[in-house]
Protein backbone atom coordinates (compact mmCIF):
# COMPACT_ATOMS: atom_id res chain seq x y z
CA UNK A 1 0.00 0.00 0.00
CA UNK A 2 1.47 3.47 -0.87
CA UNK A 3 0.27 5.68 1.88
CA UNK A 4 1.64 8.94 -0.15
CA UNK A 5 -1.21 8.19 -2.43
CA UNK A 6 -3.58 8.95 0.07
CA UNK A 7 -4.37 12.25 2.54
CA UNK A 8 -4.80 11.19 5.97
CA UNK A 9 -8.78 10.96 5.85
CA UNK A 10 -8.82 8.76 3.01
CA UNK A 11 -6.37 6.57 4.83
CA UNK A 12 -9.21 6.17 7.85
CA UNK A 13 -11.70 5.81 5.72
CA UNK A 14 -9.99 3.08 3.51
CA UNK A 15 -8.60 1.39 6.27
CA UNK A 16 -11.98 0.88 7.62
CA UNK A 17 -12.29 -1.25 4.88
CA UNK A 18 -10.00 -3.39 4.85
CA UNK A 19 -7.75 -6.07 7.27
CA UNK A 20 -4.87 -4.48 9.09
CA UNK A 21 -2.38 -6.51 9.69
CA UNK A 22 1.74 -5.80 11.05
CA UNK A 23 3.05 -5.31 6.76
CA UNK A 24 -0.18 -2.57 6.35
CA UNK A 25 1.25 -1.03 9.86
CA UNK A 26 4.65 -0.99 8.97
CA UNK A 27 3.67 1.13 5.82
CA UNK A 28 1.76 3.49 7.85
CA UNK A 29 4.97 4.08 10.14
CA UNK A 30 7.23 4.80 7.77
CA UNK A 31 5.35 7.85 6.61
CA UNK A 32 6.41 11.16 6.85
CA UNK A 33 3.34 12.96 8.07
CA UNK A 34 2.66 12.51 12.07
CA UNK A 35 -1.26 11.99 11.39
CA UNK A 36 -0.62 8.81 9.35
CA UNK A 37 1.69 7.18 12.63
CA UNK A 38 -0.82 8.24 14.42
CA UNK A 39 -3.21 5.76 12.32
CA UNK A 40 -0.28 3.22 12.62
CA UNK A 41 -0.24 3.43 16.72
CA UNK A 42 -4.02 3.11 16.91
CA UNK A 43 -4.04 -0.05 14.53
CA UNK A 44 -1.42 -1.27 16.93
CA UNK A 45 -3.68 -0.54 19.81
CA UNK A 46 -6.61 -2.45 18.38
CA UNK A 47 -4.41 -5.78 17.24
CA UNK A 48 -3.32 -5.49 21.05
CA UNK A 49 -6.49 -5.52 22.31
CA UNK A 50 -8.13 -8.14 19.82
CA UNK A 51 -5.00 -10.56 20.99
CA UNK A 52 -5.68 -10.03 24.97
CA UNK A 53 -9.19 -10.51 24.11
CA UNK A 54 -8.49 -14.23 22.08
CA UNK A 55 -6.47 -15.27 25.13
CA UNK A 56 -8.66 -13.79 27.62
CA UNK A 57 -11.46 -15.94 26.05
CA UNK A 58 -9.23 -19.42 25.40
CA UNK A 59 -8.26 -18.57 29.57
CA UNK A 60 -11.94 -18.43 30.48
CA UNK A 61 -13.03 -21.09 28.16
CA UNK A 62 -10.80 -24.09 30.25
CA UNK A 63 -13.30 -24.76 32.89
CA UNK A 64 -16.15 -25.69 30.15
CA UNK A 65 -13.55 -27.30 27.50
CA UNK A 66 -12.57 -29.69 30.44
CA UNK A 67 -16.19 -30.78 31.30
CA UNK A 68 -16.73 -31.60 27.28
CA UNK A 69 -14.00 -33.68 27.34
CA UNK A 70 -15.59 -35.33 30.20
CA UNK A 71 -18.82 -35.95 28.23
CA UNK A 72 -21.22 -32.88 29.11
CA UNK A 73 -22.01 -30.86 25.84
CA UNK A 74 -24.55 -28.86 27.41
CA UNK A 75 -22.98 -26.58 30.03
CA UNK A 76 -24.68 -23.36 31.38
CA UNK A 77 -23.32 -20.68 33.53
CA UNK A 78 -25.51 -19.16 35.73
CA UNK A 79 -25.29 -15.65 37.72
CA UNK A 80 -28.06 -13.02 38.85
CA UNK A 81 -28.27 -9.00 38.90
CA UNK A 82 -29.95 -7.41 41.63
CA UNK A 83 -29.18 -8.92 45.44
CA UNK A 84 -28.76 -5.80 46.84
CA UNK A 85 -30.61 -2.87 46.09
CA UNK A 86 -33.21 -1.36 48.08
CA UNK A 87 -35.53 -1.69 45.01
CA UNK A 88 -36.77 -3.76 42.07
CA UNK A 89 -36.73 -7.74 41.25
CA UNK A 90 -33.88 -9.91 41.60
CA UNK A 91 -32.85 -11.30 38.01
CA UNK A 92 -31.13 -14.31 37.50
CA UNK A 93 -29.99 -15.51 33.75
CA UNK A 94 -28.54 -18.99 32.56
CA UNK A 95 -26.39 -19.18 28.91
CA UNK A 96 -25.28 -22.61 26.94
CA UNK A 97 -22.66 -21.30 24.80
CA UNK A 98 -21.86 -22.34 21.50
CA UNK A 99 -18.65 -24.63 21.70
CA UNK A 100 -18.23 -23.63 17.90
CA UNK A 101 -18.84 -19.72 18.55
CA UNK A 102 -15.94 -17.27 20.14
CA UNK A 103 -17.44 -14.46 21.59
CA UNK A 104 -14.40 -11.94 22.54
CA UNK A 105 -15.02 -9.31 25.61
CA UNK A 106 -16.88 -11.95 28.18
CA UNK A 107 -16.41 -10.41 31.13
CA UNK A 108 -18.48 -9.58 34.65
CA UNK A 109 -21.03 -7.34 33.65
CA UNK A 110 -19.25 -4.80 36.43
CA UNK A 111 -16.51 -4.48 34.69
CA UNK A 112 -17.81 -3.25 31.70
CA UNK A 113 -20.03 -0.23 30.07
CA UNK A 114 -22.98 0.19 29.45
CA UNK A 115 -22.51 0.26 25.75
CA UNK A 116 -20.49 -3.15 26.03
CA UNK A 117 -22.87 -5.02 27.99
CA UNK A 118 -25.42 -4.15 25.01
CA UNK A 119 -22.93 -5.54 22.55
CA UNK A 120 -22.40 -8.14 24.22
CA UNK A 121 -25.86 -8.68 25.00
CA UNK A 122 -27.18 -8.88 21.45
CA UNK A 123 -24.23 -11.39 20.80
CA UNK A 124 -25.21 -13.80 23.18
CA UNK A 125 -28.55 -13.61 22.12
CA UNK A 126 -27.72 -14.10 18.71
CA UNK A 127 -24.86 -16.99 18.78
CA UNK A 128 -25.89 -18.82 22.55
CA UNK A 129 -27.15 -22.24 22.32
CA UNK A 130 -29.78 -20.89 24.82
CA UNK A 131 -30.54 -18.15 27.28
CA UNK A 132 -32.88 -18.22 30.01
CA UNK A 133 -33.88 -15.92 32.82
CA UNK A 134 -35.77 -15.85 35.66
CA UNK A 135 -37.45 -12.81 37.24
CA UNK A 136 -38.84 -12.70 41.28
CA UNK A 137 -40.32 -9.65 42.21
CA UNK A 138 -39.94 -7.41 45.34
CA UNK A 139 -43.19 -8.89 46.91
CA UNK A 140 -42.15 -12.30 46.36
CA UNK A 141 -38.18 -11.17 48.14
CA UNK A 142 -39.64 -9.51 50.97
CA UNK A 143 -41.88 -13.11 51.64
CA UNK A 144 -39.01 -15.60 50.91
CA UNK A 145 -35.76 -12.95 51.68
CA UNK A 146 -33.74 -12.40 49.45
CA UNK A 147 -31.16 -15.45 49.28
CA UNK A 148 -34.54 -17.63 48.36
CA UNK A 149 -35.67 -15.65 46.27
CA UNK A 150 -32.63 -15.60 44.60
CA UNK A 151 -32.21 -19.38 44.13
CA UNK A 152 -36.17 -18.82 42.88
CA UNK A 153 -34.80 -17.34 39.96
CA UNK A 154 -31.93 -19.13 39.17
CA UNK A 155 -34.49 -22.27 39.08
CA UNK A 156 -36.57 -20.23 36.88
CA UNK A 157 -33.66 -19.23 34.25
CA UNK A 158 -32.60 -22.82 34.02
CA UNK A 159 -36.14 -24.22 33.66
CA UNK A 160 -36.62 -22.01 30.60
CA UNK A 161 -33.66 -22.72 29.18
CA UNK A 162 -34.47 -25.20 25.89
CA UNK A 163 -32.50 -27.41 25.26
CA UNK A 164 -31.84 -27.95 29.07
CA UNK A 165 -28.47 -28.34 30.20
CA UNK A 166 -26.53 -31.27 31.51
CA UNK A 167 -24.35 -29.33 33.96
CA UNK A 168 -24.55 -26.27 35.89
CA UNK A 169 -21.92 -23.73 36.74
CA UNK A 170 -22.91 -21.19 39.42
CA UNK A 171 -21.02 -18.01 40.22
CA UNK A 172 -20.24 -17.68 44.00
CA UNK A 173 -19.74 -20.28 46.55
CA UNK A 174 -23.88 -21.53 46.80
CA UNK A 175 -25.69 -24.53 44.79
CA UNK A 176 -28.95 -24.30 43.59
CA UNK A 177 -31.18 -26.09 45.86
CA UNK A 178 -34.10 -28.08 45.02
CA UNK A 179 -32.30 -29.07 41.33
CA UNK A 180 -31.82 -32.08 40.18
CA UNK A 181 -29.32 -30.93 37.61
CA UNK A 182 -25.24 -31.64 38.23
CA UNK A 183 -23.51 -28.55 39.34
CA UNK A 184 -20.83 -26.53 40.20
CA UNK A 185 -19.86 -23.67 42.06
CA UNK A 186 -17.30 -21.33 40.97
CA UNK A 187 -16.02 -18.18 43.30
CA UNK A 188 -15.76 -14.90 41.34
CA UNK A 189 -17.06 -17.35 38.01
CA UNK A 190 -17.74 -14.22 35.98
CA UNK A 191 -14.63 -13.36 35.71
CA UNK A 192 -13.12 -17.01 35.48
CA UNK A 193 -15.83 -18.83 33.31
CA UNK A 194 -17.23 -17.79 29.68
CA UNK A 195 -20.86 -18.92 29.83
CA UNK A 196 -20.82 -17.71 33.45
CA UNK A 197 -19.56 -14.06 32.38
CA UNK A 198 -22.54 -14.22 29.51
CA UNK A 199 -24.88 -15.24 32.60
CA UNK A 200 -23.92 -11.78 34.19
CA UNK A 201 -24.25 -9.83 31.19
CA UNK A 202 -28.00 -11.39 30.64
CA UNK A 203 -29.19 -10.71 33.92
CA UNK A 204 -27.88 -7.45 34.16
CA UNK A 205 -28.90 -5.72 30.91
CA UNK A 206 -32.19 -7.45 31.75
CA UNK A 207 -32.87 -6.00 35.03
CA UNK A 208 -31.47 -2.27 33.98
CA UNK A 209 -33.79 -2.58 31.59
CA UNK A 210 -36.77 -3.12 33.78
CA UNK A 211 -35.67 -0.27 35.88
CA UNK A 212 -35.48 1.93 33.15
CA UNK A 213 -39.20 0.88 32.58
CA UNK A 214 -40.05 1.15 36.35
CA UNK A 215 -38.67 5.14 36.31
CA UNK A 216 -40.96 5.97 34.18
CA UNK A 217 -43.68 4.88 36.86
CA UNK A 218 -41.52 6.31 39.43
CA UNK A 219 -39.34 9.08 38.28
CA UNK A 220 -39.21 10.38 41.61
CA UNK A 221 -36.35 8.27 42.80
CA UNK A 222 -33.92 8.26 40.22
CA UNK A 223 -34.39 4.45 39.32
CA UNK A 224 -32.94 5.22 35.85
CA UNK A 225 -29.59 6.47 37.16
CA UNK A 226 -29.51 4.07 40.77
CA UNK A 227 -31.16 1.30 38.95
CA UNK A 228 -32.78 0.68 42.47
CA UNK A 229 -29.20 0.52 44.87
CA UNK A 230 -29.51 2.29 47.93
CA UNK A 231 -27.38 5.85 45.99
CA UNK A 232 -27.69 8.85 47.97
CA UNK A 233 -30.63 10.47 45.66
CA UNK A 234 -32.02 7.34 46.55
CA UNK A 235 -32.12 7.57 50.20
CA UNK A 236 -32.95 11.30 49.83
CA UNK A 237 -36.05 9.87 47.68
CA UNK A 238 -37.04 7.37 50.53
CA UNK A 239 -36.67 10.17 52.95
CA UNK A 240 -39.12 12.52 51.38
CA UNK A 241 -42.04 9.86 49.70
CA UNK A 242 -41.66 7.05 51.30
CA UNK A 243 -41.33 3.25 49.92
CA UNK A 244 -42.79 2.76 46.47
CA UNK A 245 -44.81 -0.27 45.95
CA UNK A 246 -41.47 -1.37 43.90
CA UNK A 247 -39.48 -1.90 47.11
CA UNK A 248 -38.14 -4.04 49.24
CA UNK A 249 -39.90 -3.59 52.75
CA UNK A 250 -37.69 -6.49 54.76
CA UNK A 251 -34.90 -4.46 53.55
CA UNK A 252 -33.78 -2.32 57.04
CA UNK A 253 -33.36 1.17 55.62
CA UNK A 254 -36.75 0.94 53.45
CA UNK A 255 -38.36 -0.92 56.69
CA UNK A 256 -37.68 2.26 58.40
CA UNK A 257 -38.80 4.88 56.09
CA UNK A 258 -42.00 3.17 55.85
CA UNK A 259 -42.39 3.07 59.06
CA UNK A 260 -42.09 6.83 59.51
CA UNK A 261 -44.59 7.27 56.07
CA UNK A 262 -46.98 5.32 58.20
CA UNK A 263 -46.69 6.94 61.07
CA UNK A 264 -47.32 10.49 59.50
CA UNK A 265 -49.85 8.55 57.36
CA UNK A 266 -51.97 7.81 60.65
CA UNK A 267 -50.99 11.11 62.06
CA UNK A 268 -52.77 13.50 59.32
CA UNK A 269 -55.84 11.01 58.90
CA UNK A 270 -58.82 12.70 60.27
CA UNK A 271 -61.45 10.66 59.31
CA UNK A 272 -62.36 7.75 61.04
CA UNK A 273 -63.10 5.38 57.98
CA UNK A 274 -59.84 5.80 56.36
CA UNK A 275 -58.19 5.48 60.26
CA UNK A 276 -60.00 2.23 59.92
CA UNK A 277 -58.66 1.02 56.67
CA UNK A 278 -55.10 2.47 57.72
CA UNK A 279 -55.73 0.17 61.11
CA UNK A 280 -56.67 -2.83 59.05
CA UNK A 281 -53.58 -2.53 56.98
CA UNK A 282 -51.16 -2.39 59.96
CA UNK A 283 -52.61 -5.53 61.59
CA UNK A 284 -52.35 -7.42 58.59
CA UNK A 285 -48.57 -6.14 58.13
CA UNK A 286 -45.63 -8.81 58.95
CA UNK A 287 -42.92 -6.34 57.61
CA UNK A 288 -42.32 -4.15 60.40
CA UNK A 289 -40.22 -4.96 63.71
CA UNK A 290 -41.70 -5.88 66.62
CA UNK A 291 -40.65 -2.22 68.36
CA UNK A 292 -42.27 -0.89 65.57
CA UNK A 293 -45.41 -2.10 65.40
CA UNK A 294 -45.50 -1.59 68.72
CA UNK A 295 -45.43 2.48 68.63
CA UNK A 296 -47.06 2.18 65.43
CA UNK A 297 -50.53 0.99 67.33
CA UNK A 298 -49.94 3.41 69.74
CA UNK A 299 -50.00 6.34 67.77
CA UNK A 300 -53.05 4.37 66.10
CA UNK A 301 -55.11 4.48 69.02
CA UNK A 302 -54.20 7.98 70.12
CA UNK A 303 -55.10 9.44 66.56
CA UNK A 304 -58.67 7.20 66.78
CA UNK A 305 -59.46 8.38 70.13
CA UNK A 306 -58.53 12.19 68.76
CA UNK A 307 -60.72 11.71 65.55
CA UNK A 308 -63.57 10.04 67.61
CA UNK A 309 -63.84 12.93 70.19
CA UNK A 310 -63.52 15.77 67.04
CA UNK A 311 -60.44 16.75 67.76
Amino acid sequence: MDCAKYSIKQLEKYLETIEVDEKVISNLQKDPRKGVRDLAKKYRRLIELERVKVERWHLLNKKEAFLRKNGFELIAGVDEAGRGPLAGPVVAAAVILDPAETLLGLDDSKNLTVEERERLFALISQQALAVGTGIVDNHTIDQLNILQATFEAMRKAVRSLVPLPEYLLIDGNCKIPHCSLKQETVIDGDRKVNAIAAASIVAKVTRDRLLEEYHQQYPQYGLIRNKGYGTKEHIEALKQYGPSSLHRFTFSIVNKYNYIKTKNQILQTDQPKELIQLGETLAASSIFTAENLVELRKVYRKQFKKISKGG
